[in-house]
């Protein structure tokens, strides 16, 4: 969170200009494909097919992600009270067509102690989905607002399939090397992502597009934003719980159709809008906040819940004999005289 407010405010104070700009465009392009590169790289196509026994997690939060999103997201633009500018209506709207996270998802569901494999799962299936999904719908809902052609699906297939595929492709080799060094490619992740919100905000700056984002604006947006994370909040919870999902894959789907992936909707949102990218990617920037703090308190309160049938509480349906955490008859003379010259021993009823 640090960073990215950093990188904002740099944009802000010192906007790369003329040469430097066509430099941190360039920079940009070519981190976004490496970005993709160590995605395909990382990605495990054992592990992803093995979760495929979790349909009715992983449909849910499609439905998530690429139904009820976008939904709300045209809603937004039709009921809305607040006095929101076009540009950020339209990254709302972005916003609502952008894949869901798999780093933040995963460690929140962890943290929660929920089923782990199954939010990897969901979140690659996601991030797989999206690479097709979210720039047909972006060209399909958003119109002339994107750049997206026969020249843009080019460019889309060029900077993010190609280097995605390619890792892929090396995984064999490289996987495991990856694997081994994961946390020293952390910064080239990060710092990927910041070089594209910084490339982003100083086209913005360039183009005086802050000066159309008034403090109104700004509120609007937080509520817009509160909202849209209340309601796939909701859908997901009650979705898990009409499914049939147990309190482990239930956590992991309200976690996963909540939240949308900064590192994933950035590159995109460039690739889309170009230099007018700057604005319109902040409800976005905005959204991955909420999500992570709405996302952290819920997992601290999951993690303190009880377990469903924990040893500490009784089985349903179990009658109290059959029960092994239930408290047993209790012990006679002899059971305690047996416990006694028998330590550690449990003696049975009779």
């Amino acid at each position: 969170m640090a960073a990215l407010a950093g990188t904002v405010a740099l944009a802000a104070l010192l906007p790369a200009t003329g040469s430097a700009a066509r430099a941190a465009e360039l920079s940009c392009d070519l981190a976004i494909g490496l970005l993709f590169f160590l995605y395909g790289a990382r990605l495990s196509a054992r592990e992803t097919l093995n979760g495929l026994r979790h349909l009715r997690l992983h449909g849910l939060v499609l439905a998530c992600t690429f139904v009820l999103f976008p939904l709300l997201g045209l809603a937004t633009a039709v009921l809305t009270p607040f006095p929101l500018t076009a540009q950020l209506q339209t990254g709302v709207l972005f916003l609502c067509l952008v894949p869901s996270t798999v780093q933040s998802s995963v460690a929140l569901t962890g943290a929660a102690r929920g089923n782990v494999p199954a939010a990897i799962c969901a979140g690659t299936y996601s991030s797989l989905a999206g690479l097709v999904l979210t720039p047909l719908l972006a060209a399909w809902l958003l119109g002339s607002h994107t750049a997206l052609s026969a020249d843009g699906l080019l460019r889309i297939g060029g900077q993010l399939l190609a280097p995605f595929l390619a890792g892929q492709l090396l995984r064999p080799r490289i996987g495991r090397s990856l694997t081994r060094h994961k946390r020293l490619l952390t910064p080239v992740d990060r710092g990927s992502i910041l070089l594209v919100v910084y490339t982003a905000f100083s086209a913005a700056m360039a183009q005086g597009i802050w000066s159309l984002a008034t403090p109104a604006a700004l509120l609007g947006l937080l509520a817009v934003l509160l909202a849209l994370l209340a309601a796939a909040l909701a859908f997901a919870h009650l979705g898990s719980r009409l499914l049939g999902l147990d309190r482990a894959s239930g956590i992991a789907a309200v976690l996963c159709g909540s939240q949308k992936s900064l590192a994933n909707g950035l590159p995109m949102a460039t690739v889309l809008f170009g230099p007018q990218a700057g604005l319109l990617v902040l409800p976005l920037m905005a959204y991955h906040q909420l999500q992570l703090v709405a996302g952290t308190l819920l997992a601290g309160r999951w993690s303190r819940a009880p377990d469903e049938a924990g040893p500490d509480r009784a089985v349903p349906g179990l009658p109290p004999e059959a029960d092994p955490a239930a408290p047993g008859p209790p012990a006679t003379p002899a059971d305690q005289r047996a416990r006694v010259s028998h330590p550690g021993v449990r003696q049975a009823p009779g």
